[in-house]
């Protein structure tokens, strides 16, 4: 939990402090007797803070996740153990001893149930199975076995919104008649006009397109219609159906007994639809890849029952973690997702959406913390991930790559020194930027179903360069990728960057080391130091580590105390532009 600590006093201001007004000014003894700190004159302290972790025994012991770093592996992208250009399990395991190396917690793997790939793996015809491509069910038991040997946690995603068209429920469905118990598992419905050739509702798919997609029933003749958020490869489950939660109770279950140790849910604030299926407000068919908090598609009231019978299933193995993929901005309406009975983590994606400013980075902070208090829930962390433009490039829109990268550093040191747990993406430790891919390379549905005006996520997608001076750097034996990869990424390759202790590898590894050994990292809550514009600097109020932050133009004072850990080098002992410290 996160609230804002009205008791806590503020220190007076000290002109007198090291730096003043133009830089961070140094802790003084009345600020220290306080309990608050103003690091320059002028500026106001407050504090926020966030109670005791959240337990999961009689003795209070915060369970793993609270604190977890976590590491995204997009299969198709991470390590490919068979030459056919796709990442696979077996690539993964070969890695293990680099995410060790790393110093991460917990593995969360993108779908790697079988499927036809229409959505790259999102579109699961048998949640219970491996795809081969990704090498078979023996490939996952052989991952969690080694992983687990290397006290590395795995969590596997969990697409429970929809199902592949050619899951075998869907294939039954098509094949039954209107009204039959098939059809009852999805949400099928006869269409709108004289001979019901209009969809139902007026409902846009996310990927482009209508959400509808017109069926032709067995005697051959047009018939009913079928919803489909995203693709139509991707029929919308229908979970008003108690055999539909019945069949993903069996699928947790087959998982963690195999040792899965927690799930991604995938869209987690779907599922439920609203009663007569209304049409959406003009207003809100915003766009592509984005909803609305009132979205009719999403966040509707029905999902929460669905997510406590999850919790009934996830409370049968009470080390196991659920984090849900929850695109609600409304700070009420998310919490509700991660009350006590329901996920146990939802993503907050404040941090991901701000710009390089002090003043946005502050408010996702303060959002994202105060998104979890009224529930006692664990703050989420994360800058970048599978469907969202990288941090590097994204940093870089107003300036140059190498500036997008230098800020990208200081973000991970920001995020790695807040509470709560982090997530990363694999490939963001190397400082990867997005890549604009030629048309005739794009995979993602987007592109298709957009009408080829939306390019999709495949640049944020683009395999890991391992080792090497020419693709495919150590991803796969063949150059021929599933996506293409740089000609100029030979600097950016892992074997590069080990032993280069300036790298961004390095100062991953070193900031993940740092924050599971210091005590400085100790606590639950943050305090907010005043600090020059452009710069932010909080405080972990138990361990005292200090985060400075600055994202302006010129250098400034850091405060009293031993550096710990920088982004960049220091200036003459002030703290560059574009980068963040570290002090204790």
């Amino acid at each position: 939990m996160t609230s804002v600590n009205d008791e806590s006093p503020q220190a007076a201001i000290d002109d007198s402090a090291p730096e003043g007004a133009d830089g961070v000014a140094a802790t003084t003894d009345a600020a220290e007797d306080s309990g608050a700190t103003d690091l320059a004159a002028g500026q106001d302290v407050s504090a926020s803070a966030q109670p005791a972790a959240v337990s999961t025994d009689e003795f209070d012991t915060p369970a793993w996740w609270t604190s977890a770093v976590f590491y995204q592996i997009y299969p198709r992208s991470f390590s490919d153990s068979d030459g056919d250009g796709v990442g696979d399990l077996p690539g993964v395991i070969d890695k293990l001893g680099y995410l060790e190396l790393l110093g991460v917690d917990a593995l969360w793997i993108s779908p790697v149930m079988r499927s036809p790939m229409a959505d790259h793996g999102y579109d699961v015809s048998d949640p219970r199975d491996i795809d081969p491509l990704f090498g078979g069910i023996g490939a996952l038991d052989a991952l969690v076995t080694e992983a687990h040997a290397r006290d590395i946690k795995v969590t596997m995603d969990l697409v429970p919104n929809h199902t592949s068209d050619q899951h075998r429920w869907f294939v039954e469905a098509l094949a039954a008649e209107p009204g039959s118990a098939a059809r009852e598992r999805y949400i099928f419905r006869d269409g709108l006009g004289e001979d019901g050739g209009e969809p139902p509702n007026n409902w846009p798919s996310i990927f482009g397109g209508p959400a509808w997609t017109r069926v032709t029933e067995p005697d051959g003749t047009p018939g009913q219609w079928y919803l489909h958020i995203f693709a139509p490869e991707q029929p919308d489950l229908n979970w008003e159906n108690d055999e539909v939660f019945e069949d993903l109770a069996t699928t947790l279950r087959f998982w963690l007994d195999r040792g899965v140790d927690g799930f991604r849910i995938d869209v987690a604030h779907g599922m439920a639809k609203p009663p007569g299926l209304p049409d959406m407000p003009e207003e809100l068919q915003t766009g592509l890849l984005i909803n609305d908090d009132d979205d009719p598609r999403f966040n509707n009231p029905g999902v929460h029952a669905i997510h406590r019978r999850i919790r009934e299933v996830m409370d049968e193995y009470p080390d196991a973690v659920t984090v849900g993929e929850i695109w609600v901005r409304d700070n009420a309406r998310f919490a509700e997702y991660i009350r006590p009975d329901e996920l146990h983590l939802g993503f907050n994606f404040r941090s991901a959406e701000a710009d390089f400013d002090a003043e946005s980075i502050r408010e996702a902070i303060e959002n994202s913390l105060a998104a979890v208090d009224s529930v006692r829930g664990n703050p989420t962390w994360t800058l970048s991930n599978h469907d969202v433009e990288r941090e590097v490039t994204r940093y870089a829109a107003d300036t140059t790559e190498a500036v997008g990268l230098d800020r990208a550093r200081a973000m991970v040191m920001v995020e790695l020194a807040l509470p709560g747990t982090v997530f990363l993406y694999n490939g963001s430790e190397l400082g990867l930027p997005n890549i604009d891919l030629p048309e005739e390379a794009l995979q993602d549905p987007v592109w298709e179903r957009s009408g080829h005006t939306n390019r999709g996520r495949d640049g944020c997608r683009i395999p890991v360069p391992w080792l090497g001076d020419t693709p495919p750097y150590g991803f796969s034996t063949t150059e021929d990728t599933w996506l293409p990869m740089p000609k100029d990424w030979d600097v950016l390759t892992a074997e590069h960057q080990l032993e280069d202790v300036d790298s961004t590898l390095s100062l991953y590894r070193l900031a993940i080391e740092l924050r599971k050994t210091r005590p400085e990292f100790a606590g639950e809550e943050i305090e907010w130091y005043g600090a020059p514009p452009q710069c932010l600097a909080f405080r972990r109020a138990v361990g005292r580590l200090v985060c400075v932050l600055n994202a302006g133009d010129t250098p400034v004072g850091l405060p009293a105390g031993e550096v710990l850990l920088t982004s960049a080098p220091l200036d003459e002992g002030r703290l560059a532009p574009n980068a963040a410290a570290w002090l204790v």
